[in-house]
């Protein structure tokens, strides 16, 4: 497995891309609206990992340490990865679209999210 992206929740979109491509100097690369929120993934354009900015339109606030949302791997063949956490007697989630992604949750409770790769 090899490292996806992180998402991190932001209070202001438009502050946080500043900040992430202005002074990080990270370039967008996607950005999709989910209808209550906007996702934009940022990269460095020389690897595959990315960072997640998570934009909930709710309003909703966040306490420092709330905004983390999940750590995302690739996986080779997710099949496996699903065999594997079964056969642990771990809990998971699919994705609505069957062999995408799941999640995990590691020991402390954090989202894994395992994607297929590409």
């Amino acid at each position: 497995m090899k490292l996806g992206h992180t998402m991190i929740r932001v209070r202001d979109l438009d502050r946080s891309i500043e900040f992430y491509s202005g002074f990080l100097g990270l370039h967008e690369t996607r950005r999709k609206d989910l209808g209550d929120a906007i996702l934009v993934f940022l990269g460095d354009g020389e690897s595959d990992y990315r960072i997640e900015l998570t934009f909930n339109k709710d309003g909703r606030d966040y306490e420092l340490g709330s905004q983390f949302g999940h750590l995302a791997v690739h996986a080779d063949d997710l099949d496996a990865v699903v065999a594997q956490v079964e056969a642990a007697g771990w809990w998971y989630r699919k994705s609505p679209v069957p062999g995408r992604y799941i999640f995990v949750k590691d020991p402390d409770g954090y989202d894994i999210e395992i994607l297929q790769k590409r």
